[in-house]
């Protein structure tokens, strides 16, 4: 069919789930996602089970288009495909989630999480739940999870999902450190000596 010319753009009855950002609201939607140890529990401050939430979170960005790909993707063959997809869901906690980690997690911890996770996404995508490198890995994963606790604020907009507040009783953020104001607190001729020594390797 029409999906395996790469040249030729989805006919708009491909998309089930999700609407066209033409036809989809002209004004935009906030949506609260409130996650526990790394599991969404609150839509908007209601607790919701996983299901429901899932299908709440479905319906919501379907109607914003919200989560549609269209991609060419390594099956586990080797063998190249076109996919579309639509995850309005998964789009919108993906988003949520991965928002909250930048808040809660120290930097070596994010950075080195996002190598294991595309490991992960690619053991469970070949269908290996149970291969004892999975297992392995969760161990790490859900170590992760520990203080990822808090709120995420969306903003829904003709196809697009945006952060646009997050909140954790975990947050390793502090406003007296990254303020570019004069409530600045971080002593910036403390910088002078660090560049010095970080760039020692490599002067010549």
């Amino acid at each position: 069919g029409i999906l395996e010319d790469l040249d030729q753009e989805p006919p708009e009855d491909a998309y089930l789930i999700t609407k066209a950002q033409t036809n989809n609201t002209s004004y935009p939607k906030y949506v609260e996602i409130f996650f526990e140890k790394g599991v969404p529990k609150k839509i908007d401050g209601v607790p919701t089970k996983i299901k429901n939430l899932v299908i709440q979170l479905n319906h919501l960005g379907g109607l914003y288009g919200v989560g549609r790909s269209d991609l060419v993707e390594n099956r586990l063959v080797g063998i190249k495909s076109r996919e579309v997809y639509e995850a309005p869901a998964a789009t919108i906690l993906h988003t949520a989630h991965k928002e909250l980690e930048s808040l809660v997690l120290d930097r070596d911890l994010a950075h080195y999480k996002q190598i294991i996770a595309l490991k992960y996404a690619e053991l469970i995508y070949y269908g290996l739940w149970y291969s004892p490198l999975k297992e392995a890995l969760d161990g790490f994963i859900n170590s992760t999870q520990k203080h990822v606790t808090g709120s995420v604020k969306l903003k829904l907009y003709k196809g697009n999902c945006v952060a646009v507040g997050r909140k954790s009783p975990h947050s390793l953020y502090r406003k007296e450190l990254s303020t570019y104001g004069k409530d600045d607190k971080f002593d910036q001729k403390m910088a002078e000596g660090f560049i010095k020594i970080w760039g020692m390797p490599y002067k010549r």
